[in-house]
């Protein structure tokens, strides 16, 4: 048996497995889907075995031939992770030279169980690196029960310098601010950039299990072969005036790359990296620094936009225009800072800043302009993410007549969890009353109870973005029962003058 992934069909139409040869259609699979295919094409179709590895829901099923390809689209998974971010950029090789990114983590473990299922059955799960963006919880905590499981590696742990400790046993925070006389700014100066200065911070004995950013600390660290580095646009690979994360820069010679664009690094009198305090608190400045990437691949750019809020929206605005303060609208001086800044951070897709909270710039949404805003956030929560007023400024600046607008709990309609409360009373109703079933009956009920329990994000909420670098989808699963209709997608597609579009 050999493996094959499903085509992107030229006519826009969806693609689907049938029960035979021009027979009925059966399950809706997606662009990039991996399928294991059984012997030789006949009559223009293609024999597939549908989950090989386990007898349960083990079918023989067929697809065209021609909807079949040996090669993947990239792939980026917006997990819903509740509230928080979380995404895994997939690259479009194969086997051994498939290489894996996770991307914040969220704050459960929503991730830890998805990368099992969606990797687990077909390789190991050692992968490329693991980005924490910032020290905010809701993009770290996921990570912890990943560190902690012994089948996961990851080879780097990538990160934005700003390293949390306990400090008189009753917060956490990092260290090190200080203010610069001449530049008449405040500066973060304690910025930890590898192993052994993170790894001074947890010595032996320290107490640190009233906190949550040291024990993740502490978990990485114990993690075999983990290296530590920090990006910003000063940490990284340079090339051509750019910072690239490692391995993802031009020379290395894949059709994709991985830019750094924040946090901007500065350097005091004495040579050594500082960043810049940004905005009124100090959750405003580790926010503000988020680990910022844009990929591009091919024709298309992504744009990974952190934690970002305004005072650190108009410092990098300004940094990459080139000039001081931040111009008033409607001047000529906005539209120019506008014009330079887009060189760098023009993108057609755009993972939102904070969840869809509304402390952004007009300026900034300006002038990356994207075609498709995909949104970050959790229900259940007190920020009232995505912001009512924030997604009509969205639709105003995206690219296009009708920029398209995704947000992972809003494709969600279900809860997050089902309510333990009525799980654990299905659960004592089958206790009482299963003496009239057998075992097996028993345990297939109590499996289905078990499902109910399981959070329903990495199976709905979750957005999925793919793409050849020539053309490119975003997608979201449908909530409702049917196999032949499980996918909803957008397509998009650069005309002869270089504009893109829905298609």
């Amino acid at each position: 048996m050999t493996h094959k992934f499903v085509d992107l069909r030229k006519d826009g139409k969806h693609t689907h497995l049938y029960d035979a040869i021009d027979g009925k259609k059966v399950r809706e699979v997606l662009w990039g889907d991996w399928l294991t295919i059984d012997g030789p094409p006949s009559q223009g179709w293609q024999k597939v075995i549908w989950s090989p590895n386990n007898p349960r829901y083990r079918r023989e099923l067929f697809i065209p031939e021609d909807h079949l390809s040996d090669h993947r689209p990239l792939e980026i998974i917006f997990l819903d992770v509740g509230q928080g971010d979380g995404a895994v950029l997939i690259t479009p090789e194969t086997d051994q030279d498939e290489r894996v990114l996770v991307i914040d983590a969220g704050i459960d473990d929503n991730m830890h169980r998805f990368l099992r299922k969606r990797f687990g059955g077909y390789r190991d799960l050692h992968f490329d690196a693991a980005v924490l963006t910032h020290p905010d919880q809701d993009h770290y905590g996921g990570f912890r029960p990943i560190f902690d499981d012994p089948d996961f590696r990851f080879k780097n742990l990538y990160h934005n310098g700003l390293i949390e400790r306990a400090v008189s046993g009753s917060f956490v925070k990092i260290g090190g601010k200080t203010r610069d006389p001449v530049a008449r700014r405040s500066y973060v100066t304690d910025i930890r950039s590898d192993r052994n200065s993170i790894a001074a911070l947890y010595p032996q004995g320290a107490p640190i299990d009233d906190y949550e950013f040291p024990p993740l600390m502490r978990s990485a660290l114990a993690m075999q072969g983990l290296e530590f580095a920090m990006l910003s646009t000063e940490h990284g690979v340079l090339e051509h005036g750019k910072r690239y994360v490692p391995g993802f820069a031009p020379s290395d010679a894949h059709p994709y790359q991985i830019e750094i664009l924040a946090p901007v690094c500065e350097f005091d009198g004495n040579g050594d990296p500082r960043l810049r305090v940004l905005g009124s608190s100090y959750g405003k400045t580790k926010n503000g620094h988020s680990v910022i990437l844009r990929l591009r691949y091919k024709e298309f750019s992504v744009l990974f936009g952190g934690d970002l809020n305004k005072a650190a929206e108009k410092f990098l605005l300004t940094h990459y225009a080139g000039i001081e303060g931040f111009p008033d609208k409607g001047t000529q001086d906005y539209g120019d800072m506008v014009e330079d800044a887009a060189a760098h951070w023009r993108s057609d897709i755009m993972k939102v800043c904070h969840h869809g909270a509304a402390d952004v710039t007009d300026a900034f949404l300006e002038t990356v302009n994207p075609a498709c805003f995909i949104i970050s956030s959790g229900d259940e929560e007190g920020h009232v993410h995505p912001r009512p007023d924030l997604l009509g400024r969205l639709g105003r600046f995206g690219r296009g007549k009708a920029p398209v607008l995704l947000s992972t709990e809003l494709q969600r309609s279900s809860r997050e969890k089902e309510d333990e409360k009525i799980v654990d009373r299905i659960r004592r109703t089958i206790e009482k009353t299963g003496n009239g079933l057998t075992e097996n009956q028993q345990e297939k009920l109590r499996d289905d109870v078990t499902k109910l329990a399981r959070v329903n994000v990495d199976v709905y909420g979750a957005i999925y973005l793919k793409s050849d670098g020539e053309r490119l989808i975003t997608a979201f699963k449908i909530e409702q029962p049917s196999m032949n209709k499980r996918w909803f997608w957008f397509e998009y597609r650069f005309d002869s003058r270089g504009r893109l579009s829905v298609v």
